[in-house]
This record gives C-alpha cells, structure tokens and sequence, in this order.
C-alpha cells in the first residue's frame, strides 16, 4: 500500500533537509511572517549592503509586503525550466534565516546558484556554512547537478569564506549595483567531482523523489 503524500498538489512542502543542527523547509504563512520579523531585526550593519537587490533597508510597511510576495512569487512563478527554492532554515524549531537554491534550464545545464541570510544573533557559529551544505547536498545528491556557482562582494569575506570551505573554486569577478554604485564582486564554483572528492556535510534529505518533475531533474 502506498501512503499519500502529505502535499499531493505542490510536493516541495514534503522537501525536507536535516543537518547536524538545522532543518530546511518551506515555510508556511505563519512562520514567513516570523522570518520576515527576523529579518527586520537585523541582518548587517547599517551602512552595508552584502545583498545583489537592496531589499533589506526598505521602509516599512514597503519592507513586509515585498517579503511575502517574494515568496509567493517564487511559488507562482514555479516552473521546470526556471525555479527558486526558498527555504526556512530552522534551529531548535525557530526560523532564523533562509537559504535559497535556483536554477535555470536545469535539465539541460545541471547547474544551480544560491543566496542566504541569517539573523545577526545566530551569526558566527557556523549556522551559514551548515546550510549552504545542505542545498549542495540537494543539489548534487539529490538532484543530480553538476556545477553550482555562487558569488559576494569583495568586502562580504564571511560569505567567501564559506564557498571557499565547502570546495568552490574562484570563478573570476564581476559588478552589481544594489543601490545604484557598482561594487567588484568574486564568483566561485564548485564542480560535481571537487564535491564528490572531499569530505561531504552529512545531510538526511527526505520528500525529493516526489519533487523530481518539478526540478526537471
């Protein structure tokens, strides 16, 4: 007897991702609206912005309603061939952060992007890096990617750190713009084979089968 799945219409809400100290998941109405009152606490100094869209000095209420429409977006938006999966990163059951996995084409190009945030307070324990780990566990594992490349301004190091520490390569420079001035970015990849030739964050992944379709994988 096969069970149902708990989600049969939009499968991804089964998607789960679970390291030593998080698990990753789609957040429901309640907790985005959690996320978006830890995101409004505080995610940088003021005076900085690490983020390619300057989404997070906006006024209020400009800020909260742009937040949850972001994530309606990526849902609405949804399709095999362009996808944004944006997680809830949990510690001890309370959102702290989000870490999203993107791709285009990815039935043809088998590579995805990412970008994260983690409130100030839970910043500095290695919380980043463990949930980087756990979409490239996704994505390698799971969906069977071959390149995931990421990039940071040249002043963020805590975000280069943690692509130099989970295998990516340099990958060049670029430039954005977040707020009008172009600043020099670095870009990393990581390759199928350096993942696979080093040791590996462990990470239980559960629900991907059922999302296989979705992904185009």
């Amino acid at each position: 007897m096969i069970t149902p799945m708990a989600h049969n219409l939009w499968p991804l809400y089964d998607l789960r991702l679970r390291t030593e100290r998080l698990e990753l998941r789609l957040p429901n109405e309640v907790e985005i609206g959690t996320l978006c009152q830890v995101a409004r606490a505080g995610i940088h100094p003021p005076g900085e912005m690490p983020f390619g869209v300057a989404w997070s000095t906006k006024p209020s209420p400009r800020f909260e309603r742009e937040y949850i429409q972001w994530h309606w977006k990526q849902r609405a938006d949804w399709t095999p061939e362009a996808w944004s999966l944006e997680l809830a990163v949990f510690l001890d059951g309370r959102p702290i952060g989000s870490q999203s996995l993107m791709a285009r084409q990815f039935a043809t190009f088998r590579a995805v992007g990412s970008g994260s945030w983690l409130g100030r307070p839970d910043q500095g324990r290695g919380l980043g890096k463990e949930m980087r780990g756990a979409v490239l566990a996704l994505a390698f594992d799971g969906l069977g990617a071959e390149t995931a490349t990421t990039e940071a301004f040249l002043d963020n190091p805590a975000s280069a750190g943690v692509s130099r520490s989970l295998g990516y390569r340099p990958n060049g420079t670029g430039s954005i713009a977040p707020e009008g001035v172009a600043r020099e970015t670095e870009r990393f990849r990581l390759s199928r084979a350096d993942w696979l030739g080093r040791q590996r964050p462990q990470v239980v992944i559960e629900g991907v089968d059922a999302c296989r379709e979705m992904f185009g994988a």
